[in-house]
């Protein structure tokens, strides 16, 4: 059996457990369930919270996990990313009351509070800033109110509940993070059931960022046609029963199907669809 981390809880988990059904896995039905198995894909999944994730691949209790990359860098765990997950986006900055500090230049001699010590300390290292970090659980923006800091770094989405608390971000991000794929870093890479799960999750990003365009043209304008679908590896052409037309086929992005059928409308292309894409391998 595989077994997988998954995270049981925040923002990361509900976009996890859904790429994982896209993906053909059994995900639970209750969130009290901590451990699911699946033994027609031959996986056990163990459901955990996020920051604890790197710490039980790292150890080799579990093969593969689904964590932050914020989380698997501050928790200084001997686990590496191996594949992003293109969810749970989020910006890792530092805040603080307007007039206090223009960035880390300026943090000589202050307190930074923060969830995220280890990320943190190894950033203030690299620019070589003697400054002090201290750890708080959960909100930290008002830990400048409370006097226990001149300076805060934290997760920023929105940016609103800063804005709230009165303060404004400072400096270039520490970090942009996402869920990622993790395993222990001496972890066998060729080890075949990883791969397996590794491609069928591509196959899901695919999936979600490509659609099927399939068009009719005239013969004579298909290589400006092509032009437009080169599709992934080249796209699937076939001969109509009337002379001179041609069927088309091709994999193109999703973001810009809309702006393809448009320019294929004006080549003179008609019957112009596009399908979703629910599963692939490449």
């Amino acid at each position: 059996m595989l077994r997988i981390a998954v995270p049981n809880k925040g923002s990361l988990s509900g976009a996890a457990s859904a790429m994982l059904h896209e993906a053909g896995y059994r995900q639970r039905k209750e969130s009290k369930e901590l451990v699911v198995l699946d033994p027609d894909n031959g996986v056990e999944f163990f459901y955990l919270r996020p920051k604890d994730i790197a710490i039980y691949v790292a150890s080799g209790k579990l093969d593969i996990g689904i964590t932050g990359r914020d989380l698997l860098l501050d928790s200084g765990a001997g686990a590496e990313e191996i594949l992003p997950l293109n969810f749970g986006r989020s910006t890792f900055r530092y805040a603080t009351k307007p007039g206090t500090a223009k960035g880390p230049e300026d943090f000589t001699g202050m307190t930074i509070a923060t969830s995220y010590e280890g990320i943190v300390a190894k950033h203030l290292a690299e620019q070589g800033i003697d400054a002090s970090v201290v750890h708080l659980d959960g909100a930290v923006e008002t830990a400048i109110q409370l006097g226990v800091a001149q300076i805060i770094a934290d997760v920023v989405e929105t940016g609103t509940s800063l804005r709230n608390a009165g303060l404004e971000v400072i400096g270039e991000p520490i970090l942009t993070s996402e869920a990622v794929v993790i395993r222990g870093s001496g972890a066998d890479a060729d080890n075949p059931q990883a791969q397996q799960f590794l491609r069928r999750l591509q196959g899901v990003l695919v999936a979600r960022s490509y659609v099927m365009m399939d068009y009719d043209c005239r013969a004579e304008h298909l290589e400006r046609a092509v032009a437009l679908t080169p599709g992934l590896e080249s796209p699937t052409v076939s001969p109509l029963h009337n002379e001179g037309w041609v069927a088309v086929r091709a994999m193109v992005p999703a973001k810009e199907a809309q702006r393809i059928m448009d320019d294929l409308y004006e080549l003179g292309a008609r019957a112009i669809l596009t399908t979703s894409i629910h599963a692939c391998r490449l």
